[in-house]
C-alpha cells in the first residue's frame, strides 16, 4: 500500500529526460571549456578551428559583424523555459549510424533559438552550447556520404531563415556616401551575433555546394521567396557577411537552373530601384561581382534578354554620385559584354557618353579609364560608327583644366590599339582634336600636360604633315574669325557706349529747354 502511495508521487526530472525532451541521450553536456572561449565574449578569437577545420574562414573574418541588425531574443515564446532546459545533444562520433540522422535533425532544431547577445553576460552557457552545436553541423555536411532527405532539407532551410533573415536598422552613414567621403575607411558597427550568424551561413554554404544536396529536392524548400530574402541580406553593412552572400548566391544560380532567370530578374529591379530612386544600397559591388562571373558563362550568341540587361540596367549603372563603390566590378562586366559581342562596343561607349559627368572631376576619371577598357576591345568597324561624339568628348577632357581628367585624356595615346584606331581614321579624328591640342601646348598650366600634349602633336606631324598643316591652318583661320568676331563685339559695345552717352547729353538739354523756371527775355 505504502509502496503503491510512494509510486504516485511525482518526481524530479532528471537530465536525461530533459535530454530526451529534445531527443537526446543522458550524454554529458557540451560545457564552455570545450569551446575554447565562451560565445558571448565576442572580439578577435578563432572560431573553435580546433574543433572542424572551416576552410575560408580567416582572421579578419572573425572580426565582430558590423551591421546594426534587429535581431528577436529568442524564437520560443517562453525563453526561461526553454533556456533551463537548453541542453546539448551527443556528438555524432557517440552515436551509431544510424541514429546519426536523427540527431542532426535535432541538433538542428536546437539552432533554432535564438539568443540576445546586445547583454553579454546572458545565457552564455547556451550560446555556446549553440555555437558548439553550430559547428557540429558544419562538420556533419561536409564530411557527409549520402544524400541529404527532404526532411534535413527542410531543417537546414529553417535554421538558416529564423538566424539570418532579419531586418536592418536604418544606417546613418547613408549621405556620406552621397557626398563622396570614403566609408570604407571607417570602422563597422559590431553586432555581437556573428560569433553565431558566420558558422550559420558557413553551415549553409557548405550544405548548397555539397554533392549530396539533391536540387529537385531542396529547390522545394530554396524556393523564390527564399532566394528574395537572401538577395535583402546583400544590404548589410558588414562586408563579412555580404562576401557570404556572394558566394553562397553564386553556388545557388550554378546548383539551381531553375532559378537563374528569376535571380537574373531579382537583382536586375534591386538595380533599377537603387538607380532611379534610392541611390543607396551596400551590395551593389557584391552583385556584380556575380554577375561578372556569370555574363562570363553566358553563351554565344547573346540572348536579347542578356542585350537589354546591359542597356537597361548596366549601364545606367554609371548615373549615381556613388559610383566609385562598384566601379571596378561594374567595368569588369561591361567589358565581359563587349569581348563577348564586339558589336555591342558602340553600344556601350555610346551610353558612356550619355552619362558622362559634367562637374565631377573623378569621376571623369574613372570614365576615361573604362573607356579605355572599352577601346581595347573595340575593332575598326564598331569604332568607325561611335568615333565622331566619342572624341569630341575626349577633346573636352583634353581641354579640362582638371590636371588628372586632361592627364587620363592625353594617356589614351599609349594604349598601341587605340592609338592605331586613331591613326587609322586621322582624317576625321585629327580635326576634332586639333584646336584642344593647339590650346594646350600652348596655355595649358601645367607643365606634364602640355609636355605630353606637344608629344601627340608631333605624332601627326610626322606621319602625316599635309594633314596637319591643313588642320594648323583652319585652326589659324577659325582663330583669326574669333578675333574678328571678339573686335566687332568690342567695336559695337564701344558705339553702343557712345550712343546711350551722346542721348544723355541730348536729354540734359531737352529738360533744360522745357524747364518752366527759366523765363524767356522780354
Amino acid at each position: 500500500m505504502i509502496k503503491n502511495l510512494i509510486g504516485k508521487l511525482p518526481r524530479k526530472p532528471s537530465k536525461s529526460a530533459e535530454n530526451r525532451e529534445f531527443g537526446g541521450s543522458s550524454a554529458p553536456a557540451l560545457n564552455a571549456s570545450s569551446i575554447g572561449s565562451r560565445s558571448g565574449d565576442v572580439g578577435n578569437r578563432p572560431i573553435n578551428s580546433n574543433s572542424v577545420p572551416l576552410s575560408g574562414l580567416d582572421s579578419d573574418s572573425n572580426l565582430g559583424y558590423g551591421h546594426g541588425s534587429k535581431l528577436p531574443q529568442l524564437v520560443n515564446s517562453s525563453l526561461n523555459s526553454v533556456t533551463t532546459s537548453y541542453e546539448a545533444f551527443p556528438a555524432f562520433r557517440d552515436v551509431p549510424n544510424s541514429e546519426k540522422h536523427n540527431l542532426f535533425v535535432k541538433k538542428l532544431n536546437l539552432c533554432c533559438v535564438l539568443f540576445d547577445f546586445t547583454d553579454p553576460t546572458k545565457n552564455l552557457r547556451e550560446k555556446d552550447i549553440k555555437r558548439q552545436t553550430l559547428l557540429e553541423l558544419v562538420d556533419y555536411v561536409t564530411s557527409a556520404n549520402g544524400k541529404f532527405t527532404e526532411i534535413i532539407v527542410q531543417e537546414v532551410v529553417k535554421v538558416v531563415t529564423v538566424n539570418l533573415f532579419r531586418s536592418f536598422s536604418p544606417q546613418p552613414r547613408e549621405n556620406k556616401v552621397l557626398e563622396g567621403f570614403d566609408v570604407e575607411e571607417e570602422e563597422p558597427l559590431m553586432d555581437p551575433a556573428w560569433s553565431h550568424l558566420q558558422i550559420v551561413y558557413e553551415l549553409f554554404l557548405r550544405f548548397v555546394a555539397s554533392p549530396e544536396t539533391d536540387a529537385k529536392v531542396a529547390k522545394k524548400y530554396i524556393d523564390q521567396s527564399f532566394v528574395l530574402k537572401l538577395l535583402d541580406l546583400f544590404d548589410s553593412e558588414d562586408p563579412r557577411e555580404r562576401e557570404y552572400l556572394k558566394t553562397i548566391l553564386h553556388r545557388v544560380y550554378g546548383k539551381f537552373m531553375v532559378h537563374r532567370p528569376f535571380i537574373r530578374k531579382a537583382i536586375n529591379n534591386i538595380f533599377f530601384r537603387f538607380i532611379f530612386e534610392t541611390e543607396k544600397h551596400n551590395g551593389i559591388a557584391e552583385f556584380l561581382e556575380v554577375l561578372g562571373s556569370i555574363i562570363n558563362g553566358f553563351a554565344l550568341p547573346l540572348k536579347e534578354e542578356h542585350k537589354l540587361f546591359l542597356v537597361q540596367a548596366l549601364i545606367p549603372l554609371h548615373k549615381p554620385r556613388c559610383l566609385q563603390m562598384y566601379h571596378q566590378q561594374l567595368s569588369y562586366c561591361i567589358s565581359q559584354f563587349v569581348e563577348k559581342d564586339c558589336k555591342l562596343a558602340d553600344t556601350v561607349i555610346r551610353g558612356l557618353l550619355k552619362y558622362w559627368p559634367i562637374t565631377n572631376s573623378s569621376k571623369e576619371v574613372m570614365f576615361l579609364s573604362e573607356l579605355e577598357e572599352t577601346l581595347e576591345a573595340t575593332q575598326p568597324a564598331e569604332f568607325q560608327t561611335c568615333m565622331v561624339p566619342l572624341f569630341r568628348q575626349i577633346s573636352r577632357c583634353l581641354s579640362s583644366s582638371h590636371l588628372q581628367v586632361a592627364e587620363r585624356a592625353l594617356y589614351l595615346w599609349n594604349n598601341d590599339h587605340i592609338e592605331d584606331l586613331i591613326r587609322q581614321n586621322r582624317k576625321v579624328i585629327l580635326p576634332i582634336i586639333f584646336p584642344a591640342l593647339e590650346k594646350n601646348g600652348r596655355n595649358h598650366w601645367n607643365q606634364v600636360a602640355r609636355r605630353l600634349t606637344l608629344n601627340i602633336r608631333k605624332i601627326y606631324s610626322d606621319i602625316d604633315p599635309e594633314l596637319f598643316e591643313e588642320c594648323l591652318l583652319k585652326f589659324q583661320e577659325d582663330e583669326a574669325k574669333e578675333e574678328e568676331v571678339k573686335a566687332k563685339h568690342v567695336a559695337t559695345w564701344k558705339h553702343l557706349e557712345e550712343i546711350a552717352a551722346s542721348n544723355a547729353v541730348s536729354s540734359e538739354a531737352v529738360v533744360g529747354r522745357l524747364d518752366p523756371t527759366q523765363t524767356s527775355p522780354s
